[in-house]
């Protein structure tokens, strides 16, 4: 716990067996409780997850990575969590940040805080493909512009949420693929959440997980997308589902929702 605050990490796992006990074992003792989300892997990811004490889910078929964070964080949720932090269980995010990431939250300072590739320049060090890093770039000047934010990246895997927030983002209603934690994002923009980063050094490696190049433009032509239509909400032209803030965010948008239980 943290300000009274249960911690919950949520790991989404396809074929992590090889580096989730490296992960696992890396979290720091804040953590109230880890919840593995298996996305039908082809290799023991469950069982080693099992053994490592996570509480674990196993989808009975691949529902794609967007799909199975809507599991994560439902999971999270029903669970008691106050803060849930979503760690890659691929060792490429630095599972020691867990503290600093989920006291921004818990301590009611930001509703959103991401871990970020690219302050501290650590990306191309850590062994980031150019071709990812000038696309990060690329997108994330691009998605600045459309939504007058000044965020460093909108395309990082390691985050931590309110519960407030992640109740009022219209997650079921976001894609099952990649442009999920795009999706996220810009929501929670649009809705006036507080974001704040955090330098998070990344590491690159055969073991580590990534999308290739196919899919990766798959996921920019959809981060173009959001972006549009987010302008398209931002400017009051009709508003595509995603984008539709729930009424009780508006009634208490700019308050401290993150800190309402310790005021």
């Amino acid at each position: 716990m943290i300000n009274g605050k249960r911690i919950v990490v949520v790991l989404p796992a396809y074929n992590a067996e090889k580096t989730l006990e490296v992960t696992v074992r890396q979290l720091p003792e804040i953590v109230d409780e880890s919840i593995l989300v298996d996305d039908h892997s082809s290799d023991a990811t469950a069982e080693m997850a099992r053994r490592l004490g996570l509480t674990v889910v196993v989808h009975p078929k691949n529902r794609g990575y967007g799909g199975n964070q809507k599991t994560c964080y439902a999971k999270a949720i029903a669970a008691g969590a106050d803060v849930v932090v979503m760690l890659h269980p691929d060792y490429q995010y630095e599972p020691l940040l867990v503290t600093p990431m989920a006291t921004m939250i818990a301590y009611g300072v930001y509703d959103l805080a991401l871990g970020s590739r690219i302050l501290g320049g650590g990306a191309l060090r850590g062994g980031m493909p150019l071709y990812k890093y000038v696309s990060n770039r690329i997108l994330t000047l691009f998605q600045n512009l459309m939504m007058g934010a000044k965020l460093s990246e909108y395309h990082t895997g390691f985050r931590a949420y309110s519960k407030e927030l992640l109740q009022a983002l219209p997650l079921e209603l976001n894609s099952d693929d990649f442009v999920f934690d795009n999706q996220v994002v810009a929501q929670a923009v649009l809705m006036g959440a507080r974001i704040g980063e955090i330098s998070c050094p990344t590491k690159y490696f055969p073991e580590a997980s990534s999308i290739n190049f196919r899919r990766s433009s798959i996921y920019g032509l959809g981060v173009l997308r959001t972006s549009m239509q987010f302008r398209m909400a931002k400017m009051g032209l009709p508003k595509a589902k995603i984008f539709r803030v729930p009424e009780h965010w508006k009634e208490t948008a700019g308050r401290p929702l993150a800190s309402e239980s310790h005021r």
